[in-house]
């Protein structure tokens, strides 16, 4: 196989990984010191070698909005600060199963049931947590989607049980280095989301677990955290770009704080770091890359992205988001959701059409007040 892209520092980090070996951070900190095309062009190698060439697309549901205790510096749902998102309390079982149906017609191969709160409670909170443990089952039972779940921090049990309801990945997202994570967060610690990502690791769930870029991160923070999510294990690497809301601590710039070229050299780096693994682009791509420019995230290694609406803003049209895979030289996964991809672009042609599922603002939000 050819895979000299004229970069040295490159080609013998993409010759390791392609023999097996797994790179560390000290190859992780010469590696995103490169070129962005250099790294580009090894990155996407090794994506070829190891996957299946498909882009895996998921979708969420915001199942509880807002009046969250916690302090998380980019967060429009953070009690803490004064943003004007609509706030409701868990849309019940059916209307999750709803939300699941629509990304499921969009080509979705999982849904995330995500929730704004430190942790669910099953001892605190026990109807919330059987409305919770239903919507998993309804969803299960009811579609051919992957059940997937963010519900904050965890106890074993609540693990345990999570698992043998048959939740496929587990979403608790580190953000950033364990360094620069107190500049994000003040009110729980790096450690505290390790432990539960453990606790759902060894009840048997698969993990997804990335970051945000661009809150004023170096470099450095980048590699360490993905180095952190190399050392606990994760199949799911989901890699967001701020895009800053008004009233947070991080609202006030008009953009992430990283460059397109930072994003991608970024990408590549965790493909090379994380070779088996979907790497998973999310939030914020609309925002910080022009829509000729979302390809290219995927010719430098990801093959993973979130579609349709995120938590509170809007998304992208999961029809557009199939096209930017086209563009890439990549199919859609349809391997758990045997979807048309034609079909979907069709129907997404229709100005009528709901967009996927994510925020509950256009769709919950109206229902609950019925």
């Amino acid at each position: 196989m050819v895979y000299e892209t004229g970069n040295q520092t490159v080609d013998d980090a993409v010759r390791r990984v392609l023999d097996g070996e797994t790179l560390d951070r000290t190859d992780g900190l010469a590696l995103i010191a490169q070129p962005a095309e250099a790294l580009a062009a090894g990155a996407d190698l090794v994506r070829r070698e190891f996957s299946d060439g498909t882009v895996d697309a998921c979708s969420i549901v915001n199942a509880k909005a807002g009046d969250c205790a916690e302090d998380c510096g980019f967060c429009a749902q953070s009690a803490h600060f004064d943003t004007g998102i609509d706030t409701y309390g868990f849309l019940g079982p059916e209307k999750v199963l709803e939300a699941a149906k629509r990304a499921e017609a969009d080509g979705a191969q999982r849904f995330g049931i995500v929730v704004a709160e430190k942790g669910v409670s099953k001892e605190h909170r026990p109807d919330e947590w059987n409305e919770i443990i239903e919507a998993i089952r309804l969803v299960r039972d009811e579609t051919d989607v992957e059940v997937d779940a963010s519900l904050g921090l965890l106890t074993e049990d609540e693990a345990e049980i999570l698992s043998e309801e048959g939740l496929n990945h587990y979403n608790h997202n580190i953000e950033t280095s364990r360094r620069y994570f107190p500049e994000v967060v003040g009110t729980h610690d790096f450690e505290d989301r390790l432990k539960t990502l453990r606790r759902a690791k060894a009840a048997g769930m698969e993990l997804c677990a990335g970051v945000i870029l661009g809150m004023g991160e170096s470099p450095t923070d980048r590699v360490d955290a993905a180095i952190e999510l190399q050392d606990i294990g994760v199949s799911s690497l989901p890699v967001n770009i701020l895009n800053p809301v008004a009233g947070t601590p991080m609202g006030d710039a008009d953009h992430a704080a990283i460059s397109k070229s930072e994003v991608i050299k970024t990408i590549a780096v965790y493909r090379l770091l994380h070779p088996h693994s979907r790497v998973r682009l999310t939030g914020g791509r609309e925002v910080n890359l022009a829509p000729d420019e979302q390809h290219l995230p995927f010719e430098a290694g990801a093959d993973g992205m979130l579609t349709g609406d995120y938590l509170t803003t809007e998304g992208q049209d999961p029809g557009d988001d199939i096209e930017i895979v086209e563009r890439a030289g990549l199919e859609p996964n349809r391997a758990v959701n045997d979807f048309d991809p034609e079909e979907v672009k069709a129907k997404h042609r229709d100005p009528a059409t709901d967009t996927a599922v994510g925020t509950a603002t256009s769709n919950a939000t109206s229902e609950l007040d019925d």
